[in-house]
């Protein structure tokens, strides 16, 4: 069965079809980088990476791009306020987005373009959109001539004239029509730029993106992709911009994820509900925010809370708890006394749902509840009084391709040398003090984790086992 994803454009589901077999063009809207990111610029970072893990896992060789808009009238506003210079307050923002979107599992694009390195090619795309009539200068900015375009609304589903209602002419700009949108503006007096045929100046925010995927990965990509927010304007200029220029479609698939709410309220800097992932993963742990982010439909929206984080982390450590017995008892002696054969055709049909789930338009939801299904198998066989080494390998094989997915780590990580050094000093500092339940507790714990301990005349020893 082929892959079903929905398509903003058509507002459908339909089964995917790459350009060329095997291999997907994926391009997915980054951050503005002037500040930490929220939960909310979370969400596509974690859901759209779940969608690259998934296809890598049906085989397809995906190239992943997600850029940077490294100067902006944000960018311009926050290096003020700062009192620093606009590159290196990007510079400083895109190694936070790196920290924090890699703590919740989210892999590095392939490439990750910024405005600053791509302005001889956004440069070139105005040119030629002057040069096509669907662009004009005016007083030394540039702006995209939208009633040309013919298609213009086609991904919001919006006509042009219920489009011109809402359109404002704004202080200083000098537009034909309400509804033509900047591609490149004419510097402030102090502020960073660009030399262009038009003088100085930096780009506007659409023209970006279409000249990043052009460079990256062509006219044609198979994947666009970033948060629902962002249909329009800034998905619909791109279509207009890229498609006015090549004559080709943009993307034949815009997939969006839904809105993050904060305490049932929409995340708003007025409301003072904005929650920056830099701050919440200092109280939980990275991966149960994920699992949060997963364990709902992408197109969704779903309600953040503590409450939420704390049944994400109750659900994760019980999935985690199952797949470790799992791990130790293989590395117990495999008796020769239950059905393998039966075993392992019901772990692999828990594969297959999940297969089907994840094909339904990449619905994590339900995939996350075949994994508890693998779970609650696990579990019994785990009862059983004899197991077998294919069973146990075929259990944690299907584990760990659904949490590859997911992307979430299942084992147990391994103590660090130092970790069990500062337990076994805090347990000497117990024993000295007299305090045999806390010496007793710290030895169990280290034993729970195949640390044991001797106590010999020369101090305490330890091993792995």
């Amino acid at each position: 069965m082929a892959i079903q994803m929905y398509n903003t454009l058509t507002r459908k589901k339909e089964p995917f079809t790459p350009i060329e077999d095997g291999k997907v063009k994926m391009y997915v809207c980054g951050p503005t980088v002037y500040n930490y990111i929220h939960i909310g610029n979370a969400r596509p970072a974690v859901v759209f990476d779940m969608v690259r893990r998934y296809l890598e896992y049906r085989g397809y060789d995906v190239n992943y791009v997600s850029n940077f808009t490294d100067v902006d009238d944000k960018i311009i506003k926050a290096a003020k306020e700062m009192d620093e210079d606009v590159l290196d307050v990007a510079e400083r923002f895109i190694q936070a987005y790196h920290d924090d979107t890699q703590a919740l599992g989210v892999r590095k694009a392939d490439v990750h373009p910024r405005v600053t390195e791509t302005m001889e090619e956004i440069i070139a795309f105005i040119e030629k959109l002057i040069e096509y009539d669907f662009a004009y200068q005016a007083n030394g900015d540039v702006y995209f001539r939208t009633r040309k375009f013919d298609e213009y609304g086609k991904l919001s589903h919006q006509s042009v004239d219920d489009l011109k209602a809402g359109a404002r002419v704004g202080v200083g700009e000098q537009k034909e029509d309400p509804l033509d949108f900047v591609l490149w503006k004419s510097a402030k007096p102090g502020e960073i730029s660009w030399s262009s045929p038009w003088g100085e100046g930096r780009p506007g925010w659409h023209i970006e993106c279409s000249a990043m995927v052009k460079k990256y990965l062509g006219d044609t990509i198979d994947i666009h992709a970033g948060g629902q927010d962002l249909s329009f304007p800034h998905h619909e200029n791109e279509i207009a911009q890229s498609e006015a220029l090549t004559g080709k479609k943009m993307a034949n698939y815009w997939l969006h994820n839904g809105y993050i709410n904060v305490d049932n309220e929409k995340m708003s800097k007025s409301v003072g509900n904005f929650i920056l992932v830099h701050d919440i993963i200092q109280q939980f742990d990275p991966e149960i925010v994920r699992f949060f982010i997963v364990n709902a439909h992408y197109r969704s929206p779903i309600n953040f809370s503590d409450e939420q984080l704390s049944s994400a982390q109750n659900a994760l450590e019980r999935i985690r708890t199952t797949y470790n017995n799992l791990v130790h008892r293989l590395n117990e002696t495999a008796n020769l006394a239950s059905d393998v054969d039966e075993w392992e055709n019901k772990i692999e049909d828990y594969r297959r749902q999940f297969v089907k789930e994840m094909d339904d338009d990449f619905n994590s939801a339900n995939a996350v509840a075949v994994l508890f299904d693998l779970v609650k198998s696990a579990n019994l066989y785990l009862q059983e009084s004899h197991t077998r080494e294919e069973v146990l390998k075929a259990f944690l094989k299907a584990f760990d391709e659904m949490a590859f997915v997911i992307g979430v780590q299942l084992e147990e990580n391994e103590m660090l040398d130092e970790e069990i050094e500062a337990l076994i000093e805090q347990r000497n500092e117990a024993r000295k003090n007299r305090d045999f339940a806390t010496a007793d507790r710290i030895r169990d714990e280290l034993k729970e984790k195949n640390i044991i301990l001797e106590d010999t005349p020369q101090g305490v020893r330890w091993k792995r086992v």
